[in-house]
């Protein structure tokens, strides 16, 4: 009888059970997959940061003439490019692996259904196995939801993880999708000569993003060769023999495209079908997600639910923190999750990273705010570096000052938002941060001027009236 079973060994599982475990609660975690680390570390978050890193170190070699420094040729080879990605995959997934041992979680291989509050099947090569636990944490992850006119099932159409393991350079390439992953996956492909178009069907890009960044990132990856085509809708997708042909409507105007390869990015659905005994009474809405309360509770006492299958963005470090947190709770211990202040980045060049509140979301409510914004073009690191794009943007509260949300489109934006997440966290406001020594030169500068700007005591920028 073990204490807590997790069932899926994601970045929220993985982390959910070494946590038990560390808590002194016998645990095992159940993977179908042949390596931990779910869909991040496999074929999502970690292989594509890979190549997204090593595609931009091909542009920025391209830009060593702006330093003085020639270099007469110059090219990449993407077979090194996916070897070194796999290394870094494998090193991960190895890793949580070694994880477990040292922290004696108990790992199983297998399919799980869970029978009831206290029992689960696992399969595996044809055979069944009962075990026996007091806990059940949920930890399933995602997948990514198909099209059915482009299914992924006809050759050269490709989903997020297919898309990661392309072995030429397509000449053209569609993707359906202006979301994150999309971006991201146009940007990698694009950055290495890629003719890249994005069908998306809404007519708003990023519509969660601040509404200036989103203008000024649109225009950046135009720049950058992305052909984004807002307010598109596709009606056909069929391979070929030459790839795969995409017809599409845009307004009134039906469009068609030839491509090598089209890759499908239309979001990700949770991991719940056939997940539970038909005699379980957990409660999943229609759209699959199980339904939890604000510690992760599912209708049924025992079972916990975290990451991409509950409420809330898709996002690794969120599953993560829920992950610790029901460990925490199942021991005894009280802890809770700020959910407003859960970052969100794109992982473009530049990066675009923001948490907490947006102006039009604060519009809605009627509330009362005050902005303040910075260039990285008046960064003194930003323009050594040759990162001069983008603008810090901090909003705060009119009549208390504190904080409400950090946007940022830039360099090192993840970083800079995770910073202000740390002063977010302990209820800081503009002044406060503003009144913070920031070391020079840094991007994040960007940040202290922000927060000066919002109450009109920018040094290195013209304050507004």
């Amino acid at each position: 009888m073990f204490d807590v079973v997790v069932i899926g060994s994601g970045p929220g599982g993985y982390v959910a059970a070494i946590r038990a475990s560390q808590l002194g609660l016998k645990t095992a975690c159940i993977e179908a997959e042949p390596t931990h680390g779910g869909v991040c570390l496999n074929s999502g978050c970690i292989p594509s940061k890979s190549l997204l890193a090593s595609s931009q170190q091909y542009i920025e070699a391209n830009k060593l003439s702006d330093h003085g420094i020639n270099v007469s040729t110059l090219h990449f080879d993407l077979s090194k490019m996916m070897e070194r990605k796999n290394e870094i995959v494998s090193q991960l997934t190895l890793g949580v692996s070694s994880l477990f041992k040292a922290n004696k979680v108990y790992s199983v291989r297998g399919l799980a259904k869970v029978i009831n509050s206290k029992t689960i099947e696992v399969t595996h090569n044809g055979k069944s196995e009962i075990i026996k636990t007091k806990n059940i944490i949920i930890a399933t992850g995602s997948s990514p939801i198909d099209l059915p006119i482009a299914s992924v099932s006809q050759e050269n159409i490709e989903d997020s993880a297919g898309a990661l393991e392309f072995e030429s350079i397509p000449s053209k390439l569609a993707i359906v999708g202006a979301g994150i992953i999309g971006l991201e996956l146009g940007s990698v492909w694009a950055r290495l000569g890629a003719e890249v178009t994005i069908i998306e069907v809404e007519d708003e890009f990023l519509p969660k993003v601040d509404k200036r960044i989103g203008r000024d990132v649109l225009k950046t990856l135009k720049t950058q060769g992305l052909n984004i085509s807002l307010g598109s809708e596709v009606i056909e997708a069929t391979s070929n023999s030459k790839g795969v042909k995409v017809i599409y409507r845009k307004k009134d105007d039906l469009l068609d495209i030839q491509v090598d390869k089209l890759i499908v990015a239309i979001g990700r659905k949770p991991n719940t079908a056939n997940l539970f005994d038909k005699d379980c009474e957990l409660v999943i809405d229609e759209n699959g997600y199980i339904l939890v309360n604000d510690v992760c509770e599912t209708t049924i006492d025992s079972i916990f639910a975290i990451g991409d299958v509950v409420r809330g963005p898709m996002l690794a470090h969120k599953a993560s923190e829920e992950g610790i947190m029901v460990a925490e709770r199942i021991a005894g211990n009280n802890m809770d999750l700020n959910y407003d202040l859960i970052p969100s980045v794109i992982y473009i060049h530049p990066e675009v990273a923001w948490v907490g509140r947006g102006e039009e979301e604060l519009k809605k409510e009627k509330i009362d705010y005050i902005t303040g914004t910075f260039p990285f073009a008046a960064n003194g690191r930003a323009l050594t570096s040759g990162e001069s794009t983008g603008f810090v943007k901090i909003i705060s509260d009119k009549g208390t000052d504190k904080i409400l949300g950090v946007h940022v489109f830039g360099p090192s934006a993840a970083d800079i938002v995770q910073q202000a997440i740390i002063a977010m966290n302990f209820g800081s406001t503009a002044e406060q941060l503003g009144s913070t020594i920031f070391s020079h030169p840094t991007v994040s500068e960007a940040l202290h001027e922000a927060a000066l700007a919002v109450n009109r005591k920018a040094i290195h920028i013209g304050n507004r009236n």
